[in-house]
């Protein structure tokens, strides 16, 4: 009996050993950033912001994979597939919570698949009128919409996208009916608000916050849970009277699941270190994401928890994306 405690000792004692020795060989090469979606977008700004300072704390090249189509579900895919070794790694937006009860079959499961490594940070949107549409506050929108139900339209970047679901979110809390015309990306949408060809949109508020400060739009509430620095006289809609109605979109790292434990470790406090740099947080709210820097305990209990609400809610609105 002794001798086989003592193997066994010996025996976890040369895995700790093992363990600790991967995490200091890691990166052993360069290490691929994949984001779900083409140049340009939000998502691929914060992997950006992120890519230079991680690349000099790892000391190997970080660069980013952009791989869109599926609604982020082919770079996501990717990710699943990849060797869970910390070298391939997905920065993941609210796609991740959402498309499971948006697409009948994935080629993923979201929640055995990955590992979350670190949430990033989290973002609002804003709800933004068209100056021709007689409201200054959510509370008149509410009653304008229900005393014209149906007349009044709101623009998204797509089916099934954030501002989409946003909005039939609000819809639901509030009662009321409106038209939703999706547009093939958010920025296209925007543009049609400016020339009043619809008459609000749900917008992210790196896009919107610049036409509101110039009056070509109103901001008449923010979707999370407190004030933002570039809109600081718009309520959120907790203030408005609609809290329910609250949205919060979130970013973050993921690996594939099966990442030794020593290299998720490294990854998360690596990947904080660089969002708690001042460089980097100021580069994420210029963008209108509020660096959080949360840990892989945290992340999942939050994609956890939100894939819970937006299934009830994209039931309920009977939407589908395939």
């Amino acid at each position: 009996m002794i001798k086989l405690l003592v193997k066994l000792a010996l025996i976890a004692v040369s895995l700790l050993a093992a363990g600790a020795a991967l995490a200091q060989s890691f990166p052993s090469r360069s290490i691929r950033l994949v984001v779900g979606y083409p140049p340009g977008g939000l998502t691929d700004g914060v992997a950006r912001t992120l890519a230079p300072g991680l690349s000099e704390a790892l000391g190997q090249q970080v660069f980013i994979d952009n791989r869109g189509g599926g609604g982020s579900t082919i770079g996501t895919d990717i990710v699943a597939k990849a060797a869970p070794d910390g070298h391939t790694l997905l920065v993941a937006d609210q796609a991740l919570i959402t498309n499971p009860s948006l697409y009948a079959k994935l080629p993923f499961d979201t929640l055995k698949d990955f590992q979350p490594v670190l949430l990033v940070g989290a973002a609002s949107l804003v709800i933004v009128v068209h100056p021709s549409l007689p409201v200054r506050s959510v509370k008149e929108l509410v009653a304008l919409a229900k005393s014209h139900p149906g007349d009044i339209n709101y623009a998204s970047g797509g089916n099934g996208t954030a501002t989409h679901l946003a909005g039939e979110l609000f819809k639901q809390v509030a009662g009321i009916q409106m038209v939703h015309i999706p547009y093939k990306g958010a920025g296209l949408a925007i543009i049609d608000l400016l020339g009043g060809h619809v008459s609000l949109m749900f917008s992210s508020v790196g896009a919107a916050a610049p036409h509101a400060n110039a009056g070509k739009i109103k901001a008449l509430a923010v979707t999370g849970n407190s004030r933002i620095e570039v809109l600081p006289g718009v309520p959120t809609l907790a203030e408005a009277g609609y809290p329910a109605a609250s949205v919060v979109g979130y970013w973050g790292v993921l690996a594939p699941a099966g990442i030794p434990r020593d290299v998720l470790d490294k990854l998360s406090s690596t990947i904080a270190a660089v969002v708690k740099r001042l460089e980097v947080r100021q580069r994420l709210l210029d963008q209108g994401v509020d660096p959080t820097a949360d840990g892989p305990a945290e992340y999942d209990r939050i994609i956890r928890s939100e894939i819970g609400k937006w299934s009830k809610v994209i039931r309920q609105a009977g939407i589908k994306v395939d």
